[in-house]
This record gives C-alpha cells, sequence and structure tokens, in this order.
C-alpha cells in the first residue's frame, strides 16, 4: 500500500465511522428536531443548488476572505513591530491582555453602530476575532528568533528590511503560521454570527431563515454546508502552510532521521 494511499485512508476512517454512526443512530428518529441523516441528505441537493450556493457560499466566502486578510497582514505586522521592540511590548501587553479578552461576538453591536449592517460590519467581525491568534503567535515567533543567528546576521551588518526579510520573518514563520491556522477556525465561527444579524444572505443567514420557518432538515443541510467548507479551507491551508514551510518540514525531518529532534 503507498504511502498517499494509507494516509487517505487514515485521514477518511474517523470520518466515516462518525457518518456511520449518525446514521445508524439516527434512522429509526421520529423528532422533529433530530432527523434521520437520510431525510437530511434527501433535502441536501434540493436545497444547495447552484443558484444557492453563488448566493448564500460565495458572499460568505468573500467576507471571511476579506476579514482574515486583513487581519493576517494587520496581526504580521504589528506583531513584527512589538516583537522586535521592548519598549512597544512593554507599552502595549496591557492593552492587548483587555483587548483579547473580550469575546468578538459581544462586538457585533459595537461594530454595527460605527459600521452599519452591511459587509464592512461583517468583514469588521472576522477581522476583530481573527488578528489576534495572528498578532499573539507573531510576537512570540519574532522574540523567539535564535540569539546566535541575530549575533551572526548583526556582525554581518544585516539590518533594517534586510534582516527582516533574510532573519526574522524565516524564524518566526512556524508561529506565525499557526497563529494563521488558529484564525481561521476563528473566522468560519464569526462569518457564520455576522451573518445572523441583519444579514440577507450567507450561510447564516441561510440556517437562520431555515430556523424560524421551521425547516429543521434543511437547516441541517446548511451545518453540513459549513462542516465541508471548513475541511475544504483546512486542506486549502494545508497546501499552503506545507509549501511556504517546506525549508521548516524538511529541517524537522532531517533532525527526526539523525535522532535529533530539537527535544
Amino acid at each position: 500500500m503507498s504511502r498517499v494511499l494509507r494516509a487517505a485512508l487514515f485521514a477518511l476512517a474517523l470520518p466515516c465511522l462518525l457518518v456511520g454512526v449518525w446514521w445508524l443512530a439516527s434512522d429509526a428518529s421520529t423528532s422533529v428536531y433530530a432527523p434521520p441523516l437520510r431525510t437530511i441528505l434527501a433535502r441536501f441537493d434540493d436545497v444547495w443548488t447552484v443558484e444557492r450556493l453563488r448566493a448564500d457560499v460565495v458572499p460568505s466566502v468573500l467576507r471571511l476572505a476579506a476579514g482574515y486578510g486583513a487581519a493576517a497582514v494587520t496581526g504580521v505586522a504589528l506583531g513584527v513591530g512589538i516583537g522586535t521592540s521592548r519598549t512597544a511590548r512593554a507599552l502595549c501587553e496591557p492593552a492587548l491582555e483587555f483587548l483579547r479578552a473580550v469575546p468578538p461576538p459581544v462586538l457585533v453591536p459595537v461594530i454595527m453602530l460605527f459600521a452599519g449592517i452591511g459587509d464592512t460590519m461583517k468583514i469588521a467581525v472576522i477581522a476583530s476575532g481573527c488578528v489576534w491568534p495572528v498578532l499573539l503567535n507573531t510576537v512570540a515567533g519574532v522574540r523567539a528568533v535564535d540569539a546566535i543567528a541575530a549575533e551572526t546576521a548583526r556582525a554581518y551588518g544585516i539590518t533594517g528590511a534586510a534582516r527582516l526579510r533574510s532573519l526574522v520573518l524565516p524564524s518566526a514563520s512556524p508561529q506565525i503560521f499557526t497563529g494563521l491556522r488558529q484564525a481561521l477556525s476563528i473566522g468560519v465561527i464569526l462569518m457564520v454570527i455576522s451573518e445572523m444579524f441583519a444579514a440577507s444572505n450567507g450561510i447564516g443567514y441561510a440556517v437562520v431563515q431555515f430556523q424560524r420557518g421551521f425547516a429543521v432538515p434543511e437547516m441541517w443541510t446548511g451545518i453540513l454546508v459549513l462542516g465541508l467548507l471548513g475541511v475544504a479551507l483546512a486542506l486549502l491551508f494545508g497546501l499552503v502552510e506545507r509549501r511556504a514551510l517546506a525549508w521548516y518540514h524538511g529541517a524537522r525531518g532531517a533532525r527526526r532521521g539523525t535522532g535529533d529532534d530539537g527535544a
């Protein structure tokens, strides 16, 4: 059995098992609120047509991309600035601790006051929650730059943008991608929450409309769409991460091969 096939089987084993358990456990259900899985799947094609995908899924993905992108750029930029300056860390740490402790959903009514109820509000809600894991992981990654490498760069006169490009960002990139991965899952959650407030389209809006109309199987199909979207985004992120951090994973593999895992 090839390595790729084995990995695919391992990845699909648990989801298939969970679907099988759900199918069997719900097959005899007569509950209005927990219909059988076969009923939910039977409604899936009728509900999520190409037109509905265009009307609800595409706007949600675009909002998520905009908010997530804004958070990524802002978090990395601020994280590098704070992480490289001891004074900036001392100045910003109390405020950062306060702001990251505020749950982003609580800010939805506040953001609505300033940004209205359109896409700007939804993008701002997503960005307000995604920025913190990116920012904090970037700060941690920048602070963890190898001291010997930093001294070597200083000895060779590598400063400013060249130091940032050739030393700081490569060294901090594993931590930055950890923050980006955490932010992605937060972004999906906030995307749905933001679409439950004064929205006219989106996956969250569709799920709420199904719930209000007591279309329970249709509501469950919306939840399945969210799960499938999350899986697709995680796979896409994994591809980008492996390409961007190929040097890092290669170095870790080489250390494992020589019995030196850095522990």
